[in-house]
């Protein structure tokens, strides 16, 4: 098996995050400051292409009627954010769920000793408590962990796509990334990477040309597999194959 390392990214593809954890921490965050604010899933699902709670907080608050002070609009935001990120590390992130067929994989990856790493818009504190609560056998050996203060993952060149490869010290023939949106495919894609899309309801129905693989759950494969169907040389990068599963 040529497949050395899996980059995982966190939110929607490692764990089901987002309705239950990200939105009613924000919707929380809002209501404790005193904001009017109160997302739906759907409302929040129609933001999935701003990348960060904090943009997003800033695209509500610039809605509001009347205006926040625009010298307040910053400080404002930040607060919010903080608070959010609060909320979810204390309150929500423990009653999250991995994504069926990530804990087994993942057990596999450490027999066979296949790197693990995580690229993720999240922030490291966010990261860093999922795995301690879901996968803490395998926490530490998650190797890069690059986040939100990493850098800006969905930049143009993919700065912590090319960092992670760096420090796996892995090419991108025998590493694959995996990913549930169009942002982050795009961005593994714009790093040479091989990338395997599991999509999910937040994220159905986008564009993922460009993907080695799509499917809607990794319990339907084990390591050999998927460096089957994403890694053989003869495969051009530009190459989908759908998996109905």
């Amino acid at each position: 098996m040529n497949l050395k390392a899996l980059i995982f990214d966190v939110d929607g593809t490692l764990a089901d995050t987002e309705q239950d954890g990200h939105l009613p921490a924000c919707n929380e965050a809002f209501a404790t400051l005193g904001y009017p604010i109160r997302w739906t899933w759907d409302e929040f699902k129609a933001m999935s292409s701003i990348p960060g709670s904090e943009p997003r907080i800033r695209a509500a608050l610039e809605r509001l009627v009347p205006p926040l002070p625009p010298k307040e609009m910053d400080t404002v935001a930040a607060q919010l954010a903080a608070l959010k990120r609060r909320l979810y590390v204390e309150k929500y992130v423990s009653a999250l769920p991995l994504r069926p067929g990530v804990s087994r994989l993942v057990e596999e990856a450490l027999r066979r000793d296949v790197r693990l790493a995580i690229v993720s818009t999240s922030g490291e504190a966010h990261i860093h408590a999922l795995l301690r609560c879901h996968l803490p056998g395998a926490a530490k050996y998650f190797n890069p962990v690059l986040g939100k203060a990493a850098g800006q993952k969905t930049a143009p060149d993919s700065p912590l796509y090319r960092r992670c490869l760096a420090e796996l010290g892995t090419a991108p023939a025998e590493t694959l990334a995996l990913e549930d949106s169009e942002i982050g495919l795009r961005a593994a894609l714009a790093a040479g990477l091989p990338c395997a899309v599991i999509y999910n309801d937040y994220t159905y129905g986008q564009n993922f040309a460009g993907a080695r693989l799509v499917a809607r759950s990794l319990e339907y494969f084990d390591l050999d597999r998927l460096a089957a169907l994403c890694l053989p040389p003869s495969l051009p990068l530009e190459g989908s194959i759908e998996e109905k599963g």
